[in-house]
């Protein structure tokens, strides 16, 4: 750990990250330490796909940078952040457990957040708007292990890239965003988010799930997602004066991370 992080670090009022998923061989652990590291907030909202049990049915991997990641979790909640878990869908069996306290890490099934400026965001994982995992569990789980297969390759692309000193690139978000089918999943999901923050009157809607770092208006509806750490290694964060932004941790601090092992890169929707 960087003692000059830690006297130095970048202070938002709230932070919001999704589909981290500890105990996948994609999770870039390393990024997600060195951002939670480098930063600092009043709140912290994990929302959903934290760990990754579906991948640890196929065989328990969880290294070092694993349980660094989870350390700094807790011991940012121990310091005095509230720290609220949100569980998703690859780690849905915290939803037995709601309301129960990990630590000083708190168990949620939804959340209404208030920006300092008073703005109102639903704040959830968002599978339950995603209907392959709903209605068809093993076609998503099934379709979750051949995608994996598939997108090994783009670990093997991202160390030939970093011999060569070229910053981190995702074959997996180039193919999502190219693909004609996977583009219209995702404008549906949005729509389908954002007309449930419409229909309980609030003003916006922070989720996660689909992998894909979104912030747009839909119908007068802020739409927020806050993207994951498999692919695009991004966060939603709220300043001080209630503004959101987005950030892409490889592109905003290149000089952080660039001497770092790239780990598989994969990007599962589900």
């Amino acid at each position: 750990m960087s003692d000059i992080k830690r006297m130095n670090p970048l202070k938002y009022r709230s932070i919001f990250l999704s589909d981290i998923h500890l105990g996948f061989r994609g999770c870039q652990a390393r990024f997600v330490l060195d951002f939670l590291q480098s930063t600092q907030c009043k709140q912290l909202y994990l929302v959903g796909d934290i760990v990754d049990l579906w991948a640890m049915k196929g065989g328990l991997y969880w290294p070092e940078a694993h349980n660094q990641v989870a350390r700094e979790i807790f011991d940012k909640a121990r310091r005095g952040t509230e720290v609220i878990f949100i569980p998703g869908n690859h780690d849905g069996l915290f939803r037995e457990h709601l309301d129960a306290r990990f630590g000083d890490v708190v168990v949620r099934d939804e959340v209404v957040h208030t920006t300092a400026d008073g703005r109102r965001f639903l704040v959830l994982h968002g599978d339950k708007f995603d209907g392959v995992v709903q209605n068809s569990l093993w076609l998503a789980k099934l379709g979750s292990r051949a995608y994996d297969q598939l997108l090994a390759l783009n670990g093997y692309l991202s160390r030939v890239r970093s011999l060569f000193g070229l910053k981190y690139w995702s074959l997996a978000g180039y193919l999502k965003h190219k693909v004609k089918d996977a583009v219209s999943y995702i404008g549906n999901y949005e729509r389908a988010v954002a007309t449930e923050a419409g229909h309980r009157e609030l003003d916006g809607m922070i989720c996660g799930h689909i992998h894909h770092a979104e912030m747009r208006d839909i119908q007068g509806v802020t739409y927020c997602n806050c993207g994951d750490w498999v692919e695009s290694c991004t966060a939603l964060v709220e300043h001080h004066d209630g503004r959101l932004e987005l950030l892409r941790w490889t592109d905003a601090f290149p000089q952080t991370i660039s001497t770092m092992e790239p780990e598989i890169a994969l990007a599962r929707a589900s």
